[in-house]
């Protein structure tokens, strides 16, 4: 059983909530497609096993919420309004990881900006690989820079 298609996925979803971001080009729609399709196949909504994260893109709540704190400001202020305005206003935010694609990809997408290496080239899997284990998955994280992995980011970068 697979999950929702890589093409759909990063056509339908990823590239139109990063051009709204104004966040976008190929090498952030490929790092966040890749990102899905490693975090969770693009099909798990919880983390397997029980664990805390959320959302096709597997955050955890806790990482939201520091995610929102490093938003507060004026320096951040446009993009924290334009990740707010993906959000529905009667579901809590954190809740909504799992069920808005929208924001949960917003939030992926947040994640990375704070990180002031630049993204990798577009079609640099092992680029793209690595940068995701770097920042997203981080040194404590089960993921790992291998031929999975880089293949998830190869299969981002041809959808």
């Amino acid at each position: 059983m697979g999950g929702i298609d890589p093409s759909d996925l990063k056509w339908r979803v990823v590239a139109p909530v990063l051009d709204r971001l104004g966040l976008g080009g190929a090498a952030a729609v490929n790092l966040l497609t890749g990102t899905a399709l490693v975090e969770s196949r693009a099909a798990r909504l919880v983390q397997d096993g029980g664990g805390p994260a959320l959302g096709m893109w597997q955050m955890e709540p806790a990482t939201h919420d520091a995610l929102w704190g490093m938003l507060e400001g004026a320096e951040h202020a446009d993009l924290q309004t334009r990740v707010a305005r993906m959000a529905c206003a009667d579901i809590p935010r954190v809740r909504q990881l799992i069920g808005n694609l929208r924001y949960g990809c917003a939030m992926a997408r947040v994640k990375y900006v704070f990180d002031p290496a630049p993204v990798p080239a577009a079609k640099d899997a092992v680029g793209l690989c690595t940068y995701w284990k770097r920042v997203y998955n981080s040194a404590l994280g089960a993921g790992v820079v291998d031929s999975v992995h880089i293949a998830a980011f190869t299969t981002a970068i041809r959808a």
